[in-house]
C-alpha cells in the first residue's frame, strides 16, 4: 500500500474506520471488474493503490446516515456514556 497515497486519502477522509471501509468496499469493486475512475500507474498496480488514488484525487466519497448518527448521538445523551 503506498503510504504517501494514503495520507492524501486522511486528507479527504480523517476518520480512519471510514477510510478503512471506504477502500474496502472500493478495493472489492474494482476486483469484481468494476472500471477504475482513474487510469491506472501500471499493468500490475494494486487494486487498494487505485481505490487509494481515487479517494484521494475526489473521485470517490463517503454517504453518511445522519439519522443513524443523531440516533446515537441522542442515545449516548440518554446513556450518559459512549454506546
Amino acid at each position: 500500500m503506498n503510504l504517501e497515497m494514503l495520507e492524501k486519502a486522511r486528507t479527504r477522509v480523517p476518520s480512519i474506520p471510514v477510510l478503512v471501509n471506504l477502500v474496502s468496499q472500493r478495493t472489492r469493486q474494482l476486483n469484481r471488474g468494476e472500471r477504475p475512475f482513474l487510469r491506472p500507474l501500471s499493468k500490475f498496480e494494486d487494486k487498494s493503490d487505485i481505490a487509494l488514488r481515487e479517494i484521494a484525487e475526489g473521485l470517490v466519497v463517503a454517504q453518511v446516515d445522519m439519522q443513524a448518527v443523531e440516533e446515537h448521538m441522542e442515545a449516548q445523551a440518554r446513556w450518559g456514556r459512549h454506546v
